[in-house]
């Protein structure tokens, strides 16, 4: 991740990831720095597989983590809310970030998109925080909320039907971590266990031959659970289309 931008491209935005507050918590003093960026938004490369969804969800205020953060792939789809602590530059509020990718820079906790860097600043300081590439923050972790939007899969641009199939979990609300994902054989009538294959992707050589139900297991804070989506996929699914469900986290 290269840290050199123009930051006149940079917007504070709108967020659609609210804090709650009977999710209180201390905050954690870190460092936080930026990506270049050509446009101010996300990376579609990023190491948890979203792809374009990673670029421009919530508004396109996302971060890499570092690998404390990160949690090899299950910290993906998590949120926090952002705050640099210079009160000469700096809002109260800061910003709420999505975990799209995996990355450290100097002591950091957190490699914001520049949109996610600049939304930290006072309305007329962005180009201050800028020129000092990393700043000094602290943070919490609070609930991702979506509003309009349930739970979808994705099928990866890298599947190929029928013979491999690879899925990534968008939408993921509340305050959850995604920790494994089982598909359902109705011939053998088991469930069977997909492969974390890197960040938010699970994949099996052995999909099912018709409509596919997966079940996935959820940390939050009411334990570890397991979760199904039932014919959620359907039996002539496609790479790169995402479907949704009637699954909502809390």
């Amino acid at each position: 991740m290269g840290f050199s931008l123009k930051f006149h491209c940079c917007l504070m935005s709108v967020m659609v990831l609210l804090p709650t507050l009977c999710y209180a918590q201390d905050y954690v003093k870190s460092r936080a720095t930026y990506y270049g960026s050509p446009d101010c938004l996300g990376t579609p490369r990023g190491a948890c597989g979203y792809g374009e969804f990673g670029r421009t969800v919530n508004d396109a205020n996302v971060a890499g983590a570092s690998y404390r953060l990160y949690k090899n792939g299950s910290g993906c789809g998590t949120c926090y809310q952002v705050r640099c602590t210079n009160p000469q530059l700096c809002t109260d509020n800061g910003v709420n970030i999505v975990v799209t990718d995996y990355g450290e820079g100097d002591n950091t906790d957190f490699i914001l998109s520049p949109r996610a860097y600049s939304s930290m600043a006072q309305s007329d300081k962005a180009g201050e925080l800028f020129a000092y590439g990393v700043v000094e923050v602290e943070y919490q972790r609070i609930p991702c909320r979506y509003g309009g939007y349930k739970m979808q899969f994705k099928v990866h641009e890298h599947s190929k039907y029928p013979n491999y199939l690879a899925i990534v979990i968008l939408y993921q609300a509340g305050q959850t971590e995604i920790l494994a994902a089982d598909v359902w054989q109705a011939d053998c009538k088991e469930w069977i266990g997909m492969r974390r294959a890197y960040g938010a992707v699970f994949d099996t050589t052995y999909p099912p031959s018709g409509a596919v139900t997966l079940r996935f297991q959820v940390q939050g804070r009411a334990g570890v659970y397991w979760v199904q989506a039932s014919n959620v996929i359907p039996s002539d699914w496609k790479a790169g289309v995402a479907y949704e469900s009637d699954i909502e986290l809390e």
